[in-house]
């Protein structure tokens, strides 16, 4: 029996008996300066023309016997997620907001007592939405292994088959065989990411698997044991549950009871310490993609080991990784080493050291520099926003507004705005006066103006605004109306 067809009969009629959990928090430092908090690495395409995002969310289509995802993100992620997963023809179950980072733990529970109050029976497929799984069939078939021990209780683990004594993941060590559930065993332990010893010791011994963070979960029976294990976590996760809104068709948990919850790993508060835990051992492909060396192990490489992507001119460089979303890279006789650049960092580090980039993160994020938390292209609901050039008294940004999107009704008391239309037609209010403006047209926005920006048309809006004034921090806002429930 195939994979999608395993999984196909454990559906219920009328329901999708697995619902896959889709994880999407991470603050984006360990791939600086692709990845910021504002736009990390699951938002983005690192090893396809789709996001990390996209790819995990297509590994649990409903044809394979799964229920629409349930998504967990921040509230400045949420319409990014949402749009990608429009693009690729997923409408999910939910999205629940998180207003503040707790660890995977909360968010589990709080996806867990979601799904409960619409499904007592729900089993939940939990994914971080950052991973990489190279072989989508043998993950089908490992998580119809599990099916039969979750249904029965079992909280369910995946180990990957270790190839290398990695110290960077955590450890599983595979006991007795579960009966009846053929390749299902029973948890002996979790470890923590070991010293070099320690995990050349696991490999050699066979008896451990890398722990991969995807688990088949029951939710009344991981719920039963949160209760357990963790009642303070499971009491707050409640309060944010019971207590949270519908927010344009998210779900917002709410912030003073999910605030409550101790910040824990779903290891922490429960895998560890249960007597319920299964692990089904699968070579499936797996990376967590955590570091420029791992997307260097999953590039295509050329003659000379070197993964290039971008405008990238290279001589004699051997075994590199070197990537250009913007300028020009050129680079001479060099070795090992990892090169990034995007148009406001360039990243330079012996690919042996290129892990430590958290520590540069850190760093920045002290001196107050933007660099950590955003790209220069800034993501809206209604499109994006490019810095091209700033200095005193001046900012100029390239606009991009989505066919039928419209800006906030606002206003600003320190600045000026001049708007030139390149491609496509505003229709631009500014005061009591409405009026269109094609391209090669422009519109001037008086200090202290009421005004706003709508696409009218089929086709992308693209303009560029110069602002102008003493002050041009985006804290000079003042909205009056929005759409998505900013004002």
């Amino acid at each position: 029996m195939d994979a999608i067809a395993d999984l196909a009969r454990f559906r219920v009629p009328g329901t999708g008996l697995i619902h896959p959990v889709i994880l999407s928090g991470g603050s984006g430092t360990r791939l600086w300066p692709l990845s910021r908090a504002a736009y990390p690495k699951q938002l983005l395409p690192l090893l396809s023309e789709r996001t990390m995002l996209q790819e995990t969310a297509l590994r649990s289509l409903s044809d394979a016997g799964f229920a629409a995802p349930v998504v967990i993100c921040n509230d400045e992620h949420r319409f990014l997620i949402d749009e990608q997963l429009r693009q690729v023809g997923i409408v999910p179950q939910q999205i629940l907001l998180e207003p503040v980072a707790r660890n995977t733990g909360p968010a589990v529970a709080a996806a867990a007592l979601w799904l409960m109050a619409r499904d007592p029976e729900a089993l939940m497929l939990v994914q971080p939405s950052d991973h990489v799984i190279g072989s989508v069939a043998r993950f089908h078939e490992a998580v119809g292994r599990g099916v039969a021990a979750a249904q029965a209780g079992k909280l369910v683990t995946f180990g990957i088959k270790p190839d290398r004594p990695e110290t960077g993941y955590g450890y599983i060590q595979i006991g007795h065989a579960l009966d009846g559930g053929e390749g299902v065993y029973l948890v002996d332990r979790f470890v923590e990411k070991p010293d070099r010893a320690a995990a050349e010791r696991f490999v050699d011994s066979g008896i451990f698997s890398w722990n991969s963070g995807i688990f088949l979960l029951g939710a009344r029976h991981f719920l039963e044991d949160l209760a357990r294990l963790n009642p303070d976590m499971l009491a707050a996760c409640e309060r944010a549950v019971h207590k949270g809104t519908d927010d344009l068709g998210f779900f917002r948990l709410d912030a003073a009871g999910l605030g409550e919850a101790p910040a824990l790993s779903v290891d922490r508060a429960v895998m560890e310490h249960t007597d319920r835990a299964a692990v089904v051992p699968v070579d499936m492909a797996w990376s967590d993609l955590g570091s420029w060396r791992a997307l260097q192990e999953h590039g295509q490489r050329d003659v000379d080991g070197n993964v290039v992507q971008g405008d990238v001119v290279l001589d004699r460089v051997r075994n590199s990784y070197v990537r250009s979303d913007s300028r020009l890279v050129a680079a001479i006789d060099l070795d090992d080493v990892v090169i990034v650049a995007t148009d406001d960092a360039v990243l330079v580090a012996h690919a042996g050291s290129a892990a430590e980039v958290s520590g540069v993160v850190e760093r920045l994020r002290q001196r107050n520099r933007p660099e950590p938390l955003q790209h220069t292209t800034t993501y809206r609901p209604w499109g994006y926003y490019r810095t091209v050039d700033a200095g005193n008294r001046f900012q100029v940004k390239r606009i991009m507004v989505k066919p039928g999107a419209k800006l906030s009704l606002q206003k600003h008391y320190h600045r000026a705005e001049h708007w030139v239309v390149v491609q496509g037609t505003a229709l631009v209010q500014r005061g009591e006066d409405r009026m269109l403006v094609r391209e090669n047209e422009s519109v001037y926005i008086p200090i202290g103006t009421e005004h706003r920006l709508e696409n009218p048309g089929k086709l992308p809006l693209h303009l560029i605004e110069v602002q102008s004034g003493p002050y041009l921090g985006e804290d000079d806002i003042v909205r009056i109306a929005d759409n998505y429930g900013r004002a």
